[in-house]
This record gives structure tokens, C-alpha cells and sequence, in this order.
């Protein structure tokens, strides 16, 4: 029988969570999905809906999440505060729950969390957002050390500035303004999905409570001050 995941947040044409079920369903396994929007096998808002039976899950990888919200800290209201938290941590939170009381009984299980890089950087102009997604953080380190000798396991990767459809369609000068403050250019999807598949699968049994940070070397301090620092190899 082939390992069974559920993956949530991949409804979006081009976004990370189609590019995780396209590498898990290569990778074997049978593959289930979420979001509120349509085209997955359940249209749910994790945030607010009843959920549904989802079955036995192995591997759950929590993706969905709101990016959306802009204002900076002094004005930020609180209902778009409670919208983030409420989506990208609690709904998280009570996806996992329904997964890992199954994944106890069975006595194997495999918990991917796509928090971010603003987790542990901060993200001006978001700070519902990077507070939501540092929360995930310490909940995946807690249901790690809850689960080490259950079979289940526990991570994050930390996705930085992704090629994925909300990014690529923003006006040319944002992009642009981006592109020239990355040292590698934006992360392809698929190398998000990459990540997620070595946590998702059976080897990795002994990785628990971790992050993987997938950011092309963003997070790195490329400044010199010199200026010959070569980023890119000349052709």
C-alpha cells in the first residue's frame, strides 16, 4: 500500500502546494488535498469549516496560508491579526490534530509545516503574517518532542522569496525591485517540494523537530566590503 498525504493550500495554478503534490505523487505516494478554493479533493477554510473524515493520513503536509495582509504594526488592525492567526495557525493546528490522532494508533507519521524565513527574520509590513508563521514553528518543535517514540516525526521548511503564481503576478517593478535584492534569483516551487519530500519520506525517520530553510542564500550576509565580491559565476 502506498503511503497516503494530505496536502493543504494546493488549489493555486503554479503555487507551492501543487508543486509538493507533483513531487509526493512522483515520489509513490497517493495524494489528497485541501484549500477554500476549488479544484481539490475537499474545498474547505480550515480557519472555519467543519472539517471532513480525511482517512488514514501518513504524511501531512500543512501549506495553506494567507499572504495578503499588509500594514505596519502600529495600525494594524485587529481583524486582519485574527485572520492570519486564525488561518495559517489554528487552521494548521486543527488539520494536524484529526491527522495525528491516526498516526499514533498506526504508530508511524510524517508532519511537513511550510512556515517562512519571515518566521525567524521578521517581515516588515506583515506582522500577522510572520507571527503566524513563527507559531508554526514552535507547535512543529512541540509535536516533535510529544512523538518521538511514536513513529512520528516533525518539521519545517522555510520557503524565502518563491517563483510561485501570487509573486509572479506582481506588477514588473516589484519584481524587479525583488529580483535585485536576492542573491539567487526567486526559489523555483519545485525546489520547495524538494524539501518537503525528504521530510514526507520513510528515510528520514530520524530527522524530527527541524528546519530547512530554502531561500537560494538570501538569509546569508552576501555584503562585502569590497567591491569584488562575485555572486554569480561569470560565462
Amino acid at each position: 500500500m502506498p503511503y497516503r498525504a494530505l496536502v493543504t493550500g494546493a488549489g493555486r495554478d503554479g503555487g507551492i502546494g501543487q508543486a509538493i503534490v507533483r513531487r509526493l505523487e512522483a515520489d509513490g505516494m497517493e495524494v489528497v488535498t485541501l484549500d477554500k478554493v476549488p479544484g481539490c479533493t475537499w474545498q474547505v477554510d480550515i480557519a472555519t469549516d467543519e472539517l471532513p473524515d480525511f482517512g488514514p493520513i501518513d504524511v501531512y503536509v500543512a501549506n495553506a496560508a494567507i499572504t495578503t495582509l499588509f500594514g505596519a504594526a502600529h495600525t494594524f488592525s485587529l481583524e486582519k491579526w485574527r485572520l492570519d492567526l486564525e488561518t495559517n495557525l489554528t487552521g494548521t493546528f486543527r488539520v494536524l490534530q484529526q491527522c495525528l490522532a491516526g498516526m499514533r494508533e498506526r504508530g508511524y507519521g510524517r508532519i511537513v509545516v511550510i512556515s517562512s524565513t519571515s518566521a525567524t527574520q521578521g517581515m516588515p509590513a506583515q506582522v500577522s503574517y510572520a507571527t503566524s508563521k513563527a507559531g508554526l514553528i514552535g507547535m512543529t518543535k512541540t509535536v516533535a518532542a510529544e512523538n518521538i517514540r511514536t513513529g512520528i516525526t516533525a518539521n519545517c521548511v522555510l520557503p524565502g522569496m518563491t517563483a510561485s503564481s501570487g509573486i509572479l503576478g506582481m506588477p514588473e517593478p516589484i519584481k524587479e525591485a525583488w529580483l535585485e535584492s536576492l542573491p539567487s534569483g526567486f526559489v523555483d516551487p519545485a525546489d520547495i517540494a524538494n524539501a518537503v519530500a525528504f521530510f514526507a519520506s520513510p528515510q528520514s525517520g530520524m530527522v524530527t523537530g527541524q528546519l530547512l530553510t530554502v531561500d537560494g542564500g538570501d538569509a546569508l550576509n552576501t555584503r562585502s566590503v569590497t567591491s569584488s565580491v562575485v555572486r554569480r559565476p561569470h560565462a
